[in-house]
């Protein structure tokens, strides 16, 4: 898969908190939780932190041959420097593969070793986003 791929490439040497499991691990979970899914969730899961965490922008993940649907998911899942938690949370809630992948993005965080903060954060996220889910 296109997405799983290039996720691979731009995330390659980026850890998670431990410092030593690699940050794809995490992607491919995400993944593995929207499993059933359709080709434009998966692929969003692959994708979701790729602008965020790499130096990669929307115009090149369309020259790369994803569709709009993929990249407007990515998009909104995309925190914006300055942007409220509640205000990002809102841009999620409004596209439905990012509220999918953002609920199944969240699961994960809370099973890898969150600190308290990371606790109340994103259950205040689940409950919230929970109103959105099809």
């Amino acid at each position: 898969m296109k997405a799983q791929h290039l996720a691979e490439i731009m995330h390659s040497g980026q850890f998670r908190r431990d410092g030593k499991t690699p940050y794809f691990k995490h992607l491919e979970r995400v993944a593995k939780r929207l499993k059933g899914e359709s080709n434009d969730v998966i692929e969003t899961a692959y994708l979701h932190d790729v602008l965020e965490d790499a130096p990669v922008t929307a115009e090149y993940l369309r020259i790369q041959g994803f569709n709009e649907t993929v990249i407007s998911s990515v998009e909104a899942m995309t925190k914006q420097m300055g942007e409220s938690y509640s205000d990002y949370l809102n841009r999620v809630a409004a596209n439905p593969i990012a509220v999918k992948v953002k609920i199944a993005d969240m699961l994960d965080n809370l099973s890898d070793t969150p600190t308290n903060k990371q606790i109340i954060k994103y259950a205040r996220g689940l409950l919230f986003l929970l109103k959105y889910k099809e």
